[in-house]
């Protein structure tokens, strides 16, 4: 649809010069990115209908880009170019995004997907109740940074507690790195001690656990990271 925004984000100038043209051809108003912190910062900083993302960037690449503001809650739709063609690619692609195209691609098949992803961006969202988590420690609401614990007592969190819960909730069962807590919640210019993290661990355990000294749904693994088990 004519004026929807584009964030294009491709660090290689000839072609990232001649997508902005034909996407401007079809009527789309595109920003560009060329590194991976340049495109977290686009993306935190307006909106934008669809993002077309180059895997293979300078500073941070394309995967983990789209994985840090799908934990921050933006759900704009993402289709990842990229030379690599692996499986293992392909499927992080797909869990991350939306759509997939290998490189060299066709050009008006990339502007099709494109239009399908703006198409899927007018349609109606999921119900805000999507956001609000429920387990036997207690609810979490990512949407107000809320969480009621066992006794039933409403608490606030801040911002990097929701990021930190929601990281750990959608990965449950996992064992989640502090490298990857570090890059997603944290971000890239802060670097917190393992200290801190443990003390995120240890407020989620008074809050959800019956005792926090025998933890229940927040683990800390030694030298790998830390796991949420509902």
């Amino acid at each position: 649809m004519a004026g929807d925004r584009i964030l294009l984000v491709e660090d290689e100038p000839t072609l990232r010069s001649t997508l902005k043209l034909n996407l401007e051809l079809e009527g789309y108003s595109v920003s560009t990115a060329q590194t991976g912190p340049e495109a977290l910062e686009r993306l935190r900083g307006a909106h934008f209908d669809a993002v077309i993302m180059d895997v293979m960037l300078p500073g941070v690449d394309g995967f983990n880009v789209v994985e840090t503001v799908r934990l921050e809650g933006n759900t704009m739709p993402v289709l990842f170019l990229t030379a690599r063609n692996a499986p293992a690619d392909r499927i992080r692609g797909l869990q991350a995004g939306d759509d997939y195209l290998s490189k060299p691609f066709d050009l008006t098949e990339l502007l099709l997907r494109v239009g399908k992803l703006v198409a899927k961006r007018t349609e109606p969202i999921a119900d805000a109740a999507t956001s609000v988590f429920t387990f036997a420690g207690g609810r979490i609401d990512f949407g107000s940074y809320e969480a009621t614990g066992k006794d039933g007592v409403m608490r606030q969190l801040t911002q990097r507690e929701a990021l930190l819960l929601r990281l750990l909730v959608e990965k449950a069962g996992e064992v989640v790195s502090r490298e990857e807590i570090l890059r997603k919640v944290w971000g890239y210019n802060v670097f917190p001690t393992t200290r801190t993290i443990d003390n995120f661990i240890v407020a989620f355990r008074k809050c959800f656990s019956d005792d926090p000294r025998q933890p229940q749904y927040f683990h800390s693994v030694r030298g790998v990271g830390y796991k949420f088990t509902p």
